[in-house]
């Protein structure tokens, strides 16, 4: 199989020269060109200017510069220029201990910037400059994590549903457990962004739920608002038709939706001219979607499948509890079918306390002379529906014994690609 190679568009993603250390204001739109100056600008001497009583002025370009007084202490001047910033600069990284214990804790490679690594933890919510936030990184981990996890649950159990997929996918690499990874790292939100913030917090601008139960709309009183409400829609941005009200099936979802079976919606929501928020689970989400990036980008391919397999495919997942069958005697009867089996048999293997409180029956399932499932339950029915649960089980939860996933097989030296097993697919009743 012939490797990716995205070191050719790397250079947009990292920044090549470090964060400016002169300081020009926050807007709403930021200029399109941000001054990358590696060292402050010179105080001017004093010289006589006429008395202004503003804070701020507007150059020639039309863009504001902070005009710090005079008199202002040394101390306090350095304060004022990084409470103008977004985010933190990149000068700071070095002097942060928060940082550099994340550095240590996640064992990351010494030639891993930690100027990097501290522009990880900026959201795009905080800083909307894609120079200096995560967007770019987290886009790339988001990919790389997607594609590493997809590879190991369908090559190691081929036969599993497209729900159940969805459901691994989103238990490995969802937002939930991002977020619980981004606390096990111990990182830490800010509650405000800004220039003067330690950069080992993370920086994101949290959505206000009160706001926004607010502004929510008019009341369910209506019996046509509620009506309206009470219907199903679609909204997603790769949706066709949104605002309609079509049945979310596997197949739409696998062609239209994420790599977790949900809709695909913006990152930050912003509405009334307001500036776009976030939730905390996906800033976490995102910071440690950019980690993964960082070290793919600095370390390459196998450094970044070390990583993965550490924080992600280490944890254990019980992929059998995630089964919700409604009618399981009708599938294995189709699946059976399907097969070219004969039709699935209930039969009584033992049994005890038939006349007392608590009986217990065990039942097996059997396609002529072959068992198929096994099944204990207090009552006959209890059992044989265990038991075809059971069947169903064994049949998707099929796993070979050597696994070999596709990224093995990139690089000079891999040994050559073997096909792993391809399933027709799960039943459809």
């Amino acid at each position: 199989m012939k490797a990716l190679r995205l070191i050719r568009w790397s250079g947009s993603v990292l920044s090549p020269r470090p964060r400016p250390c002169s300081i020009h204001p926050f807007h709403k739109h930021p200029p399109p060109i941000r001054p990358l100056t590696t060292s402050a600008p010179p105080i001017q001497p004093d010289v006589q200017e006429p008395e202004r009583n503003h804070d701020r002025e507007e150059d020639q370009s039309g863009d504001e510069e902070l005009v710090i007084p005079k008199d202002m202490p040394k101390h306090l001047r350095k304060e004022a220029r990084l409470r103008a910033l977004p985010s933190p600069p990149l000068s700071e990284a070095r002097s942060s201990a928060k940082l550099a214990a994340l550095h240590a804790r996640l064992s990351l490679s010494p030639r891993i910037p930690i100027e990097t690594l501290a522009r990880c933890l900026v959201d795009g919510t905080a800083d909307p400059n894609p120079d200096f936030n995560n967007t770019s990184l987290s886009t790339l981990g988001r990919e790389l994590y997607g594609y590493y996890t997809a590879e190991a649950i369908l090559c190691r159990y081929p036969r599993l549903p497209t729900a159940v997929v969805f459901a691994a996918m989103s238990a490995y690499v969802g937002p939930r457990t991002l977020t619980q990874i981004t606390k096990e790292w111990g990182v830490e939100l800010v509650a405000e962004p800004g220039g003067e913030v330690d950069p080992g917090y993370l920086q994101c601008k949290r959505e206000d739920s009160m706001l926004t139960r607010k502004h929510s709309g008019p009341s369910d009183k209506d019996p046509a608002i509620a009506l309206e409400r009470s219907q199903p829609k679609i909204v997603g941005l790769n949706r066709p038709n949104p605002g309609w009200s079509w049945r979310r099936g596997v197949s739409s979802m696998t062609v239209y939706d994420d790599e977790y079976g949900d809709l695909i919606k913006n990152n930050g929501r912003s509405s009334n001219n307001m500036e776009p928020t976030t939730t905390v689970e996906d800033a976490c989400a995102r910071f440690v979607q950019a980690a993964m990036g960082l070290v793919y980008l600095h370390r390459g391919k196998h450094a970044a499948k070390s990583f993965f397999q550490e924080h992600i495919l280490s944890r254990h997942l019980n992929i059998g509890s995630m089964f919700e069958f409604k009618q399981p005697t009708l599938d294995l009867t189709k699946l059976c079918a399907r097969e070219g089996l004969e039709s699935p048999v209930a039969r009584i293997l033992s049994e005890t306390g038939r006349l007392s409180r608590h009986p217990v029956f065990i039942v097996g399932v059997f396609a002529g002379k072959e068992k198929l499932g096994e099944g204990s339950g207090s009552s006959l029915n209890e059992a044989r529906v265990r038991a075809a649960v059971g069947a169903l089980k064994g049949w998707y939860l099929y796993s070979p014994l050597e696994v070999r996933v596709p990224s093995e097989a990139e690089g000079p030296n891999a040994k050559p690609w073997k096909p792993v097993l391809i399933d027709i697919g799960e039943v459809v009743c």
